[in-house]
C-alpha cells in the first residue's frame, strides 16, 4: 500500500511517538547500601533501554560459510546521576561497591544473593502511564565516575556515571518458555514420565506409562 501523505503518516504514529525524555528507573539498593528509590528514581538523569545481542557461529563448508546462533551476552548498563547536595545517592552506590570489596581489607560479601538486586526502567507515555518496563537481573555496580571539580564551573549541576552488570533482562513483553517441571516414577502398573512446559504463559502438561 502507497504512503499517500503526512496524514497518513501521522494516523500511524500513535501517541506522537515514544520521548526519551519520559522513562523511570528503579533502582533497588540492597539494604546494606541505605540508599533512597525514591530519591534515585528522580536524581537519575539519564539510562538506556537495553539492547538485544546473539552472536554468531561461522562453520566453514565447501568455500562456503554456514551461519548459526550462537550464544547470548548483555552489555552493561550506565545511568548518569545529578548529584544532590548531601550526595545520598552517589554515598549509597559507594556503600554498596564497598561491600562487595572493601576499600582496604580486600575483602567483601561473596554470595551473589546478598549484593545483587532487580532494576528496572519504564518507557512512560506523555500521561506518565508505563508502556514498556524492562527488568535487570541480579544487577550490581561496577563502576562509579570520578566527578571534575573547577572553579571555572558554572551554572551547572555536578553529575555522575554508574555502570552497572547483571544476569539477563527480562520485559513485560518478553514470553517466557522452557522446562517448568519434569517427574519420573515407578510403580506397579510400570514407569512413568510427565513433564510440563510453558509456552508463551501457557503451560502444557503431558505424561506416559511404560
Amino acid at each position: 500500500m502507497a504512503i499517500t501523505g503526512v496524514d497518513a503518516f501521522k494516523s500511524k504514529l500513535v501517541g506522537g511517538g515514544a520521548r526519551a525524555n519520559m522513562f523511570q528507573v528503579t533502582c533497588n539498593f540492597p539494604a546494606f547500601a541505605g540508599g533512597n528509590t525514591e530519591l534515585a528514581s528522580f536524581m537519575i538523569k539519564a539510562a538506556q533501554l537495553p539492547g538485544s545481542t546473539i552472536g554468531m557461529i561461522e562453520v566453514p563448508f565447501r568455500g562456503r560459510k554456514l551461519k548459526i546462533a550462537g550464544d547470548r551476552t548483555f552489555d552493561s548498563w550506565t545511568i548518569t546521576v545529578l548529584n544532590d547536595t548531601n550526595m545520598a545517592v552517589r554515598s549509597a552506590f559507594e556503600a554498596w561497591m564497598n561491600a562487595i570489596n572493601n576499600h582496604i581489607a580486600n575483602t567483601g560479601k561473596s554470595n551473589p544473593a546478598e549484593y545483587q538486586t532487580d532494576m528496572q526502567i519504564d518507557q512512560l507515555d506523555k500521561a506518565g502511564n508505563s508502556v514498556k518496563s524492562y527488568t535487570f537481573r541480579g544487577a550490581f555496580p561496577t563502576m562509579v565516575s570520578s566527578i571534575d571539580m573547577s572553579y571555572d564551573t558554572n551554572d551547572a549541576i555536578e553529575e555522575f556515571t554508574v555502570e552497572l552488570n547483571y544476569q539477563y533482562w527480562t520485559s513485560n513483553s518478553t514470553p517466557s518458555s522452557g522446562l517448568v517441571g519434569a517427574k519420573f516414577g515407578i510403580g506397579s502398573a510400570g514407569a512413568s514420565i510427565a513433564a510440563s512446559i510453558n509456552l508463551g504463559g501457557v503451560t502444557i502438561g503431558a505424561g506416559i506409562t511404560i
